[in-house]
This record gives structure tokens, sequence and C-alpha cells, in this order.
């Protein structure tokens, strides 16, 4: 599953070195100045999961695989963007093309680092790029509003519908709020499926703040997480350099002596990639044995023949059914034999929705 979550926000506020830290796939130019990304990078990241780790520990296999999402750098957008400013249209085609957003805003003073907006302000800075995503959104809610205009005077019922869906969208658009908050679903939601509105696209945002508001942060991550409670999103937050610190780190032991002198019980990039694989709405589920233990994404509601496909898609046609173990009887039974022998191994068929956490093997025929 190649889902993307496109990482963010004005020009010099860690974008690039937060990637560099989380990614580890590949590595983005981080410098001091306007549009030092122009391309975006695009970085694979494990999903961290002491799950995969416990069972691992249980089964003892050859190797251990994680499941893994894709980060992308997007270039820094600007006042404007939406127009065409600093390569706007270029920056906003790339963040059309992600599943979620994380927007990293600087809450930390350093004269050393350029700013060209003035004083720190998250607020302010958040509703820069809200600004600019709605724009663009807005321009192209309008076209189809030409489009289907038309089509609904004909008295055709599912094109006046989805022009009253879009007019209400113009509206909210205009009142300079995302579209997500509408929270359109079914019919509603099909007719503006094909814009790939952005504002529509979940979001999580990073308080990138100082060393010495990494524990508890400080007014500017306080202000911007009122923000975010006000529209149901989350924050995380890191101090993004020193996250690039602890990911150089080559071993467990190193980095667990790094993060006890900051007092932290685990790198802030961990909390941002589960809160991440949280936003795009996925879970895990694991296959378990002597060959490997590997964990595998799908999306949340998936059920058994889909969740097959993610291995094989022959699985999914030729599925017969399931053999499932839910995660906490494993550990608590240690073994795939002992849950069967003590009725934890269940037998599912094609209508089962698969649970985040289940151990299963499936049986097909092709």
């Amino acid at each position: 599953m190649a889902l993307q979550a496109g990482i963010v926000g004005l020009p010099n506020v860690g974008k690039s070195t937060l990637f560099n830290a989380v990614s580890n796939s590949a590595k983005a130019q981080a410098s001091n100045y306007r549009f030092c990304t122009i391309e975006p990078n695009v970085g694979q990241v494990d999903v961290p999961d002491e799950r995969m780790d416990k069972l691992a520990e249980l089964v003892q296999p050859q190797r251990v695989v994680p499941t893994t999402f894709e980060f992308v750098d997007i270039a820094g957008l600007v006042k404007g963007a939406s127009k065409g400013e600093g390569l706007g249209n270029k920056f906003l085609a790339n963040i059309r093309e992600v599943d979620a957003i994380v927007h990293v805003i600087r809450c930390f003073e350093d004269e050393n680092i350029l700013r060209e907006e003035g004083d720190i302000n998250p607020i302010g800075d958040k509703e820069i790029i809200d600004t600019e995503l709605q724009l663009k959104d807005l321009e192209s809610v309008e076209k189809k509003i030409q489009r289907v205009e038309k089509m609904a005077k004909t008295g055709d019922a599912k094109m006046k519908r989805a022009y009253e869906v879009l007019v209400n969208c113009k509206e909210h658009l205009g009142e300079g709020k995302n579209i997500r908050g509408l929270g359109l679903e079914g019919e509603d939601r099909e007719a503006i499926a094909d814009l790939f509105l952005l504002t529509e696209k979940p979001v999580l945002y990073v308080a990138n703040v100082d060393e010495a508001a990494l524990l508890t942060g400080n007014r500017y991550s306080e202000a911007l997480t009122k923000a975010a409670e006000a529209e149901g999103a989350q924050v995380i937050v890191m101090n993004n350099s020193i996250e690039a610190q602890i990911s150089e780190l080559e071993t467990k032991e190193d980095k667990e002596m790094f993060l006890s002198e900051y007092g932290l019980t685990e790198p802030g990039l961990d909390r941002l990639i589960r809160s991440t694989y949280t936003l795009l709405n996925l879970i895990t589920y694991f296959t378990a044995g002597v060959q490997e233990v590997r964990a595998w994404t799908i999306h949340r509601g998936w059920k058994a023949p889909q969740a097959a496909s993610v291995i094989h898609t022959d699985f999914e046609k030729g599925f017969i059914k399931a053999e499932v173990i839910a995660y906490n009887d494993y550990v608590q039974y240690k073994t795939e034999a002992a849950c069967r022998e003590n009725g934890r191994l269940r037998i599912e068929g094609k209508e089962y929705v698969v649970q985040d956490g289940d151990v299963m093997h499936f049986r097909f025929n092709v």
C-alpha cells in the first residue's frame, strides 16, 4: 500500500530536518534559505510497534519485517502560493498527491534562522498555509460548479444534490474553513471526490520547539495545540534537530542513553509515525512463523480477503478461510499450538473484519 503523508509548512520551519530524521531510505538537503527543497523527497518509514518485537521474542524467526509507509518532503509554501507565488502551483500539486498532511510549524525563537513573516506566530503561520490551500480548493470547486449547474437544472436528482454539496463547499471555504470539517460521506463525498481537495486531507501538526521546551512545550506550542483541538487535530511537540541527532545513532543503547539525557522515554519520531499511521486510518495485522514475523498494513474496516490481498492478490482471489489469533491471546499462551489447544485460534470467513493486532494465517486455493 503506497500511502503517503506530505510534510508541509512555511520555509525554514524544519521540514527537511524532520524528513531526514524520520526517513530510512532517503535524505533531503536542509539549509537556511527559502526553497531549499524544490522537487519533493520521498522516504520510506518503518512503523515502530512493540507488538511485533514481542511476537519475534516468542517465535524466534529468521527475520523480522516491519510495516512501512512513505513521507514526502514538500517545499515550503509562501503567502500567494495559490496564485503561483514561490512556485506555489507546483508545490500545491505535490500536496494534492499525498493522502495526509503533516504540517510543521515553528514554535521557537532563533535569530540565526531566517524568517520573513515577522515575529514568531504559530497561529498566523498555520493560517497562511490554510488560506493558500483553501483558495486553491475554492478555485477547483468553482470550476466544477460551472460544469454541474447546467446538468442540475435538467432535473437530474444526483446532479442537483452534487450541485448543493459543491455550493456548500464553496460557502464553507469562503468562510476560511477547511473541507474536512464538513465530514462529507457517501454520495455527498462522491460529489467532490474527483477534485482531490487539499483541505479535505486529514492533518497532523508538529510543533517544532527549542530544546528548553522539549518536555513541557511553550506558549507557542500551547497556542497551536488550542487551535488544533478546535478542529479535532493532534499536535506532536518535538525538537526536529534533536530527533535528527537521535536518528543518526546506530545502536539501541546509544539511543536510550541520548534520550535519557533529555528526560525522554522514546523518540518524538516514534509518536509522530504512529500518529500519522492512525491519521491515515491504518491498522496492522501480523503473520508469525519460524521464517519471519511480519507486520502488514491495511485500512481499518477491511475484511479478511482484502487483508489477504496485501500479501498476494492470489490470496484474495482464492480465499477460503482465515486462521486468527488475537494478539493478547498469542502473548498469553506464547505459541500458536497452545492457542489452538486452548480454543483461542478462530476460523473466520469472508465477512470477518480484521482487528488491529490480529495474528493471521490464510487458507486459499488458486
